[in-house]
């Protein structure tokens, strides 16, 4: 309770635009050391001597945590250096992005209705909305999902706009009916239930969290769909495939999440350095032992909700350089690296209202014998 009173006390003695606090520095100092003792006597005169201290201090302490870049950026040292050096030119933006609010996103489910039939069903509840892809509709206003009519029923789903670019891009060219797909990490199963809206699959829906795997089981109750749902890790195919192959395979591979940090804050902090390599050297591991599984003829989705080039192009590059004598084609309909700018947004004349989370999709293909 100490921490948070200092803290909001610390945020109240911020001066505005115009140096200007919302209350006197005496008052505020003094119902912050009142309200303390009331609470934790004992801490009173160490809040009173933090308080007074930063009101003498201010302007040094502010022009010190200015030329800090953590303090600046709000986000890990390691963390803006790696994103300079992969974006020199955009580094600012993308870290700026991060702490803005994130657009709410739907995808209509296309065996229900279309996107501009919802955007009308909405218009009746007077809830705004625009359609902002074949499946997508932005909400002006977020809500609870409870609040979106046949949300219950199936109609509808929450998915960013990026993600939404996962199902038609496996499916560009089009799948025979009941053609074998497999979505390699499916977990929560948004990109599952994304293709069988827009396909009749023979779908395996695999994941290495069991508990994770109920959600895809939820996801897919709600909306009517059905898939093989197996619990197993991905980078053993031995102990989960039966050795016939899919002519789709879609893989959303662990990652840093560093593309949704305004999604989930937390994820800057809770990240280290280190786990780049890690995670670098499991998608790696998940694309060799998917391969073999894409039939002659057959794609490879790669995806990740990073902005990183270690998880995205350089994964991708170092890729096709192994597989190379397997005729392993990047196929150019891929979009690459998204990343969560304007210049990213599906509508160019309101951009701030679709810029997508940060993504990087790879389209790999195998030749045909």
């Amino acid at each position: 309770p100490v921490d948070a009173l200092l803290l909001s006390a610390l945020a109240l003695l911020l001066p505005d635009d115009s140096g200007a606090t919302p209350y006197p520095e005496h008052t505020l100092v003094d119902q912050a050391v009142a309200a303390t003792r009331r609470r934790t006597p004992a801490a009173s005169g160490f809040v009173n001597a933090i308080l007074r201290r930063f009101v003498r201090e201010r302007g040094t302490l502010l022009e010190a945590v200015r030329r800090d870049a953590v303090a600046a950026f709000n986000h890990p040292l390691w963390w803006i250096e790696r994103v300079r050096q992969d974006w020199p030119t955009q580094w600012r933006d993308l870290l700026a992005a991060n702490d803005r609010p994130p657009p709410m996103v739907l995808r209509v489910n296309a065996r229900r209705g279309s996107a501009q039939q919802y955007v009308q069903r909405l218009a009746a509840q007077g809830r705004a909305a625009q359609v902002v892809g074949p499946q997508a509709v932005w909400l002006a206003v977020p809500c609870a999902v409870a609040q979106l009519p046949g949300f219950a029923e199936g109609d509808v789903s929450v998915q960013d706009v990026s993600a939404q670019r996962a199902a038609p891009l496996l499916l560009q060219r089009p799948l025979p009916h009941g053609a074998r797909v497999l979505d390699a990490c499916a977990a929560p199963g948004g990109k599952t239930a994304h293709l069988l809206e827009l396909a009749d699959l023979d779908l395996t829906a695999l994941d290495v969290d069991a508990a994770r795997l109920q959600r895809v089981q939820q996801t897919l109750q709600r909306l009517h769909l059905q898939a093989r749902l197996v619990c197993a890790d991905a980078r053993q195919p031995g102990a989960w495939w039966d050795g016939r192959p899919f002519d789709a395979v879609l893989l959303d591979a662990p990652c840093s999440a560093s593309g949704v940090v305004r999604r989930h804050p937390d994820v800057r902090w809770l990240r280290r350095a280190q786990d780049l390599s890690t995670l670098a050297r499991t998608q790696a591991e998940l694309l060799d032992a998917l391969w073999p599984t894409v039939a002659e003829g057959g794609v490879l989705l790669y995806v990740t909700c990073s902005i990183f080039r270690a998880e995205g192009e350089q994964q991708i590059d170092a890729f096709l350089q192994r597989h190379r004598a397997d005729g392993a084609l990047l196929d150019a309909a891929a979009p690459g690296h998204l990343l969560p700018l304007p210049e990213n947004g599906i509508d160019r004349s309101d951009p701030a209202s679709v810029v997508g989370d940060g993504f990087f999709y790879a389209l790999i293909r195998k030749p045909a014998s």
